[in-house]
C-alpha cells in the first residue's frame, strides 16, 4: 500500500471518532494496552507531559512543544483530530511524521491490530508512542483524546499532568453536569505526579482536591500564575491557556528541566512558526478580513463571540456548520445577532444536516441561507462582503478544516 491506500485502510478498517462519532467510542485500557505490548510497550520508553480538558488542549500542548524545542529538547507532540492530513497529528520538532513511517507500522500491525479490533484512536496511538520511542524524543507532549479516565493516552506515566478546563462537551460519555465530567478528565492524574489545572470552577476544585489527596499529587492551580509573555496566538482564550502552560513549565523547572527565561519568552512568540499550529483564531486574508476558529462547544462559542464583538467592522458575515453530537441551539444563542449566517455542513457522517442547522438558527434569531457545501458558503460570504467586513468562520474543526 501506498500512504493514501494506508490512510484509507485506517479509516476504513478502525472505527474513528472524527468521522463517525459515538459509533466509534471505545473507552477502556485493554486493547490499547494489549497493542502496546506488542509493540514492545513503547509508552514506557519516553518522558511525557499528559494534558486534558474540555477546551485548549491544543493550544496548550502545541506552545509546551514550541518552548521545550526552543529549550533545545527532542519533543515529540501527539494531538488530534488533524486538520489536512493525518500525519499532523504525530510530530517531533514541528516535523510531521513520515509517510513510510506509517505505512510500515500498519503493515507490521495491520493483522494484529485486526484481531485485538482497537478504534482508530487506539492504534494511532501506539503508532504515536512507538515512533517517540524510536526516534528517542527527550519529552512528548500527549493529548487525550476524549475524557482521560479511559483514554487510550491514559496509560503513560507523565512528569506532569495538565487539565485545562472543563465545561459541557461529549456529555453522552463523560456525563452532563461539570463534577462527572471533571472526575473523568481527573482520571490522568497519577501517583505522586504533579497536576497543573488551569481554570479554579467552584463545582470542580472538590473533584480534583479529592483525586489529588488520593494520589498523593500536588495541584498547581495555573489561574493564579503571572503570565507576561508575548504570544503569537491571539484568541482571547489564549490568555487562560499561556498560564497554564508557564505554570506547566515552572514545575518541569523544578524538576530540573533546563528551560531559561529567553526559552519561554521565544517558545511563546513562535509557536505557529515552530508547530504549524492551525485553526485558531487564525486571519485567512485581510481584505475583507476572514478569521476562523475551531471552537465547536459552549465555552470556546462564548468566547469567539465575545472576540468577535469586540472587532471593528462594518458588516459581519457568519460561515457556520456544526456536527451532530452538540447542544445546537444554546450554541446558536451565543453567536452575534447582527450578523448574516451562511449555512454549511462540513463533508463528514457527522455532520449537522443544514437544513436542520437553519431552522435552529431561525429559533434563535440567527438569519441567513443554507449552501449546499463549506466551500460554497465561503464563496458566498466573500461575494457579498466588501473590503471592511469581516468574515467569520467556525462551528467545527471540520469546517475550519476545509477553508484553510
Amino acid at each position: 500500500m501506498n500512504y493514501e491506500e494506508t490512510i484509507d485502510f485506517l479509516f476504513t478498517r478502525f472505527p474513528a471518532y472524527q468521522k463517525h462519532g459515538g459509533s466509534a467510542f471505545k473507552p477502556g485500557l485493554k486493547r490499547v494496552l494489549q497493542l502496546s505490548k506488542l509493540a514492545d510497550k513503547p509508552h514506557q520508553k519516553f518522558k511525557s507531559i499528559h494534558i486534558a480538558g474540555t477546551n485548549g488542549k491544543g493550544s496548550c500542548s502545541h506552545m509546551l512543544a514550541s518552548i521545550l524545542q526552543e529549550s533545545g529538547y527532542k519533543v515529540g507532540l501527539f494531538t488530534s483530530p488533524h486538520l489536512k492530513d493525518f500525519r499532523e497529528r504525530i510530530k517531533i520538532n514541528g516535523a510531521e511524521i513520515d509517510q513510510q513511517y506509517v505505512i510500515d507500522f500498519v503493515k507490521e500491525f495491520k493483522s494484529v491490530g485486526q484481531s485485538i479490533e482497537p478504534s482508530f484512536f487506539e492504534y494511532t496511538t501506539i503508532m504515536a508512542f512507538k515512533y517517540f520511542a524510536e526516534q528517542k524524543v527527550d519529552i512528548a507532549i500527549i493529548e487525550t483524546g476524549l475524557g482521560g479516565r479511559l483514554d487510550c493516552s491514559n496509560i503513560i506515566n507523565p512528569e506532569v499532568s495538565v487539565i485545562t478546563n472543563i465545561g459541557l462537551d461529549h456529555v453522552q460519555f463523560l456525563g452532563d453536569n461539570l463534577p462527572d465530567i471533571a472526575g473523568e478528565k481527573a482520571g490522568i492524574i497519577k501517583l505522586n505526579t504533579p497536576v497543573v489545572i488551569g481554570r479554579k470552577q467552584g463545582e470542580t476544585v472538590t473533584v480534583f482536591d479529592f483525586i489529588a489527596l488520593q494520589n498523593k499529587a500536588e495541584i498547581i492551580w495555573a489561574e493564579d500564575t503571572e503570565c507576561n509573555y508575548k504570544l503569537d496566538l491571539s484568541g482571547y482564550y489564549q490568555e487562560e491557556n499561556s498560564k497554564t502552560v508557564y505554570a506547566t513549565i515552572k514545575e518541569l523547572i523544578k524538576q530540573g528541566w533546563n528551560i531559561s527565561e529567553n526559552n519561554i519568552a521565544s517558545g511563546f512568540v513562535s509557536t505557529v512558526k515552530n508547530t504549524d499550529l492551525k485553526g485558531r483564531w487564525q486571519t485567512l486574508q485581510q481584505s475583507p478580513k476572514i478569521i476562523c476558529d475551531t471552537a465547536h462547544n459552549i465555552d470556546g462559542v462564548r468566547i469567539i463571540a465575545n472576540q468577535i464583538e469586540d472587532l471593528q467592522f462594518e458588516r459581519l458575515h457568519i460561515v457556520w456548520g456544526m456536527v451532530d453530537d452538540k447542544d445546537i441551539e444554546a450554541i446558536l444563542n451565543l453567536l452575534p445577532k447582527v450578523g448574516f449566517f451562511y449555512w454549511c455542513s462540513p463533508n463528514i457522517v457527522r455532520a449537522l444536516n443544514v437544513k436542520k442547522l437553519m431552522e435552529a438558527g431561525l429559533k434563535n434569531d440567527c438569519i441567513g441561507l443554507a449552501y449546499s457545501s463549506v466551500q460554497e458558503a465561503k464563496k458566498a460570504a466573500i461575494d457579498n462582503a466588501n473590503e471592511n467586513d469581516l468574515i467569520f468562520i467556525g462551528g467545527s474543526t471540520f469546517v475550519v478544516a476545509e477553508v484553510i
